[in-house]
């Protein structure tokens, strides 16, 4: 019984956090760098960025969508659960070696970590049809897809609401400047939060939103190439084909480099 290595998958998208702590410190440090942090705190510039945004994602997406997003962003983008092409194959030729020598029905109890091949594999053992159970796994992998596309969406909504908001907050602090030159004590605040919405905005949006968007859209199209190999494998495996031609067949799935691994495979 295969189990999918994703360990090195998984440190890859340590470095997701990693990047964004890294940001986020480049842009702390350059504050502190002639200044206090302090300097750069406003809160009703900050309340117009993160509300006003907010209010915008609100407008533009379904509530449960915009709860869906985060989750799925922070399931997808910090822990990834999603298996190298190489050890799927892997598992797929295992599974056709198994029917191969003991039918359909050998594949029962074989438990896998990946839902969705674990799903193809129960359709499988049902009994049903070849024609059914792609169809079934065709549905089943865009209903995913179309998660990830929702998601994306609301992160790049965000990204692009952000700096317009922050623009609207300076537009806001200019007004009040210009109506209070009169009371010098007033003009700091206006200026603080003319200026510092526009970062609050571009902060949000490009080290935030804009790249968990980009991160989603990654993870989308890895999930929809594995779902594609699982449901060619099934194919394949239902029809009986032989585990070695099938590896062949899957090979077009990884780089060339990887191909090198499944070599052991491919010659037995």
């Amino acid at each position: 019984m295969l189990r999918v290595n994703s360990q090195k998958r998984f440190q890859m998208d340590i470095l997701t956090l990693v990047g964004l702590v890294a940001g986020v410190l480049i842009v702390v440090l350059a504050m502190l760098a002639n200044a206090s942090l302090l300097t750069f705190l406003n809160l009703p510039g900050l309340a117009i960025v993160l509300g006003g945004t907010f209010a915008v994602t609100l407008i533009k997406f379904r509530l449960s969508s915009v709860t869906g997003a985060f989750r799925l962003a922070f399931a997808a983008a910090f822990t990834d659960r999603v298996p190298s092409p190489t050890a799927l194959i892997r598992e797929v030729g295992a599974l056709a070696m198994v029917v191969r020598k003991e039918g359909i029905l050998g594949l029962e109890s074989h438990q896998t970590d990946n839902g969705f091949l674990q799903k193809a594999i129960n359709l499988c053992v049902d009994g049903h049809p070849p024609e059914l159970v792609e169809e079934a796994l065709v549905q089943e992998s865009r209903q995913i897809e179309e998660r990830y596309e929702v998601a994306e969406r609301v992160f790049r909504g965000i990204g692009e609401s952000a700096p317009a908001i922050g623009m609207l907050g300076t537009l806001v602090g200019l007004v009040q400047m210009l109506n209070t030159l009169d009371d010098p004590s007033s003009i700091g605040p206006a200026m603080a939060i003319a200026l510092l919405t526009t970062l609050y905005g571009a902060f949000l949006a490009q080290l935030i939103a804009l790249p968990l968007a980009d991160k989603l859209q990654l993870k989308a199209e890895d999930e929809g190439r594995n779902h594609l190999l699982i449901i060619t494998s099934m194919r394949n495996i239902m029809r009986g084909e032989n585990p070695r031609v099938m590896t062949e067949l899957l090979s077009s799935f990884v780089t060339p480099d990887q191909r090198l691994g499944l070599a052991p495979e491919r010659e037995a």
